[in-house]
């Protein structure tokens, strides 16, 4: 009987730990949550990943996002561990007409994500703009920090330019202030201007809070106009400015933080104290700084009638060492 009992304890500890319990608690967050803060997927792509059974833990395999895990738990995705959480980063991306926002597409059109610079980190996206819209568009690589933000109840501001074919009252645009439901669908307040007429075609500029599927172009297809271009021009405090199409920006630590406030900040759980990705990568040497090619510090532009900033002079050529005749000279001077 006592051997017996001894093979089972002996089984039991080279067994696998099993998953963390749903109900547990303290100190631990949901697998999907875990994933997505791992900057690999948004929430709901990580909860799908789980459904397919492409995550385990603790070398087990999950089929439920109702499962909490700790910092003792080892989650991994297609057999490979998560990578190592940096720091929470945010990108400004202006985004041009003609690519999706996802990251693969079924019929093989082109995505944001095969057209982003290859330097920057594993990104996902905060929220999404339609194939045709273009304009600001903000990554991130937490994708905590991304639910968020694209929440309603954040009361981010989005604004958008749009023009549209057909002609409208500033008078009609007034009244979506008090919202509007449309199949069945309701839209919150919208703030809408008649900027100016254009042709068959009007200017407008758009504010939403919602960003519901289509929200601007269903609510101005109400109205009697059609939308022929959409461009979102700001997210929050956070503009598209002259940012060049297809062109990416990262914001500041010390704004990102300064913007999000500590109520945001706890709630998507950013953490601006870990390392960046280059940190995390680069090996831990000290690197010197190279010379600038032209030997000279760059110059500043400065304005019209300013004195220019002094720049190195190259450095001057050896000359050719000059012979030294003094012993020789001693020696003549004494036969004289």
């Amino acid at each position: 009987m006592t051997r017996k009992r001894d093979k089972r304890n002996d089984q039991r500890a080279a067994a696998p730990p099993p998953p963390p319990s749903p109900a547990s608690g303290g100190g631990s967050s949901r697998v999907a949550k875990v994933i997505a803060r791992a900057g690999l997927a948004s929430r709901r792509e990580a909860e799908a990943w789980i459904a397919a059974g492409r995550v385990a833990i603790n070398n087990a395999t999950i089929t439920s996002p109702a499962v909490n895990v700790g910092p003792a738990d080892r989650v991994s995705v297609d057999g490979k561990p998560l990578p190592a959480r940096e720091r929470t980063r945010l990108f400004l991306y202006h985004k041009p007409r003609g690519l999706l926002t996802t990251n693969a597409d079924a019929r093989g059109r082109p995505t944001i994500f095969a057209s982003l610079p290859k330097h920057l980190p594993r990104v996902v996206s905060v929220g999404r703009l339609d194939l045709t819209t273009e304009g600001l568009l903000m990554l991130t690589n937490d994708g905590g920090l991304a639910r968020v933000l694209e929440l309603p109840a954040t009361g981010w501001l989005r604004r958008y330019r749009v023009r549209a074919h057909g002609s409208v009252t500033q008078a009609a645009l007034d009244r979506l202030r008090s919202g509007i439901t449309i199949d069945g669908i309701r839209y919150g307040s919208i703030e809408a201007a008649l900027d100016r007429t254009q042709g068959s075609n009007v200017w407008l500029t758009f504010a939403i809070r919602e960003g519901k599927n289509r929200e601007v172009r269903n609510v101005l297809r109400v109205l009697g106009l059609q939308v022929n271009r959409l461009i979102r021009v700001s997210y929050g405090p956070f503009q598209l400015g002259d940012l060049a199409e297809g062109g990416v920006e990262e914001v500041r630590t010390r704004t990102l933080r300064d913007q999000l406030g500590e109520r945001l900040t706890v709630l998507a759980g950013a953490d601006f104290a870990a390392p960046s990705a280059e940190r995390l990568a680069a090996p831990a040497r000290t690197v010197e700084k190279p010379p600038h090619p032209s030997g000279a510090r760059k110059r500043e532009h400065r304005g019209p009638g300013s004195i220019p900033e002094r720049a190195h002079a190259p450095p001057a050529a050896p000359q050719p060492k000059r012979r030294v005749r003094r012993v020789a000279d001693r020696g003549k001077r004494r036969k004289r």
